[in-house]
């Protein structure tokens, strides 16, 4: 386009150049990525659960069929009770544990840490068998249970408590790391004993710490599919509900209905803990001190006592289900085996579930690493285009808050409909990876932004006046900066999709079973020590995982990475 200037000249009026065009179409393919993944999927499951069997639109009947139906409504009473319970046993557990590690001189705080962080490489389903190999009908601890059964409230409480302690302890361990000393020098000066520093000091320095950890404990517990499928016994609960509803009834109206109940806990539960970050104030100021905690006998010796029971409970589950995997015939002979590790005298599929798992971990790492890096670049460095950016942003933050059987149901409306040209990709390892991807993208984005927030402006400032394109600038040198998060991303993903069930539990076919559902469909039939086994090799292989991660970032960062050795940056 072309205006006539002053002096009669034409003067050609300046567009976007091809660096804008090319930012504009990447934005376009995140936010068409994002619709297809996950706005679509989610937004067809709430038309669903708006229309009956037939597919007539009926409203909010199926909502209220659900809260009549004494059994149904029960449930909703019993998640909430569940998640409740979880939550008031956790938490608190989980704060003094981690306030062993961060803010005492107990001994091997590093060892406690290592141990607290276990229970994030095994399936939700491992708590659950070793508690009834532990306590259950034939359970070598069987007496000690109070009213003679562990299935039911109390076991899913307990297993869920392994699932759930990891994800609070991480959160109030960061809470506890920092703190500024002289605050507790002056409560000490003012004559403030150790317990009136705790509660004016301690506690409202962590306090959000404190609320996150509430509601990510709370969503989890009332969102886990796998602990209570195993050792619910007739305790049912939501997740279950949408089980039944779906696999067994065939009723999908019904399930859908059922799974936006399910969301609307987590949804508050996540929207409040957004709220509460957002309020925090910094801890730590230029002029704050760091905090050295002083040895305390009685303090350390109560704190030594709690860090040493939830480590021991903790390698005790993990060890119990390593144990009745080896075992002949528990608990009668107690002679050791690795017969049930001959997956193929228990299943036609043999040894396939696990390779398929391998598979599904390798894919989501690779294509999720790339993709969630990617976009949270495009997001965060991009030039112009704010509300865009800002929406892709929003619509990044949606999986966070979305349980994984809510969007496993969703996948199935959405790309099981009749006329979807993505059709095709349902009932393969594809759909497996996009929706393990899709239900753990928030994560791996909000590690990818802090990642980027951390690299001054000017590179991108610099290299625009130099006029180098932004893509070339990215790879060259802030993928090199961000490899760590990078990797991080991709591991998290790997032992994700590893152990994760809720997610895919309605989306395999016979060729594509993956080894946590197989742990399921073995524990449905009766042959527990099967299941064991496969639930402790999913355990070593996300163990192993993780140490191979180690070893191979300490050697790629040091080539990678000398930079920050040399004080470059």
């Amino acid at each position: 386009m072309t205006v006539q200037a002053l002096d009669g000249r034409v003067a050609v009026r300046a567009g976007p150049d091809a660096e804008t065009w090319v930012l504009r179409g990447a934005l376009a393919a995140l936010f068409l990525m994002m619709a297809v993944f996950i706005l679509a999927p989610l937004g067809t499951m709430v038309h669903k659960s708006l229309t009956g069997a037939d597919g007539a639109f009926v409203g909010f009947d199926n909502y209220a069929v659900y809260l009549r139906s004494h059994g149904l409504g029960r449930s909703l009473v019993h998640s909430l009770a569940i998640a409740l319970g979880t939550t008031a046993l956790v938490v608190p557990t989980a704060f003094f544990f981690a306030y062993g590690v961060m803010r005492s001189t107990v001994p091997g705080r590093a060892v406690f840490k290592t141990i607290a962080l276990l229970p994030l490489l095994a399936p939700s389903l491992l708590p659950a068998l070793s508690l009834v190999y532990l306590f259950g009908n034939q359970g070598l601890l069987k007496a000690l249970v109070p009213g003679g059964t562990i299935y039911g409230p109390l076991g899913i409480m307990l297993g869920m408590s392994f699932y759930v302690f990891p994800h609070v302890f991480l959160i109030l361990l960061a809470a506890l790391a920092h703190a500024d000393g002289r605050l507790y020098e002056a409560a000490e000066v003012l004559g403030a004993g150790r317990l009136r520093r705790f509660a004016v000091v301690t506690l409202p320095g962590v306090r959000y710490g404190l609320v996150s950890a509430v509601f990510v404990a709370f969503t989890l517990a009332i969102t886990d599919f796998g602990v209570p499928k195993v050792i619910g016994g007739g305790y049912d609960v939501l997740a279950t509900d949408i089980y039944k509803q779906v696999v067994g009834q065939q009723n999908f109206a019904m399930g859908a209905a059922v799974g936006m109940i399910l969301l609307i806990p987590s949804a508050l539960a996540f929207a409040a803990d957004r709220l509460a970050q957002r309020r925090q104030a910094a801890a730590i100021s230029a002029r704050s001190q760091p905090f050295h905690p002083r040895p305390s006998p009685l303090r350390d010796a109560v704190l030594l006592m709690l860090c040493l029971g939830v480590s021991a409970a903790i390698l005790g589950i993990l060890g119990c289900a390593a144990w009745a995997s080896l075992i002949r015939f528990w608990p009668y002979d107690l002679s050791l085996t690795l017969a049930h590790y001959d997956f193929t005298a228990v299943s036609p599929q043999g040894w396939r579930p696990y390779g398929n798992s391998l598979i599904l971990a390798s894919g989501t790492a690779v294509v999720g690493a790339g993709v969630i890096f990617a976009g949270a670049y495009l997001i965060e460095r991009g030039r112009g285009l704010e509300v865009w950016r800002r929406a892709l942003h929003a619509i990044a933050m949606i999986p966070l808050a979305v349980p994984g059987m809510v969007l496993g149901i969703a996948y199935i409306f959405f790309f099981n409909a009749p006329g979807n040209p993505l059709g095709g990709l349902y009932g393969t390892m594809a759909i497996l990876i996009f929706c393990t991807v899709a239900h753990f993208y928030t994560v791996g984005h909000l590690t990818a932004l802090a990642a980027l927030k951390q690299i001054d402006p000017e590179y991108e400032s610099v290299s625009a006046s130099l006029r180098v394109p932004f893509w070339t600038t990215a790879f060259k040198v802030v993928v090199p900066v961000c490899l760590p998060a990078i990797l991080e991303i991709a591991l998290y993903l790997f032992v994700n999709a590893l152990t994760t069930v809720s997610a895919v539990v309605f989306l395999y076919a016979p060729d594509t079973l993956v080894a946590s559902i197989a742990v399921l469909n073995m524990d449905d039939v009766g042959d527990s020590a099967p299941a064991a086994a496969l639930a402790t090799l999913i355990f070593l292989t996300a163990l192993a995982a993780r140490l191979l991660f180690q070893g191979a970032v300490r050697g790629l960062l040091a080539r990678s990475q000398a930079w920050r050795a040399s004080g470059g940056g």
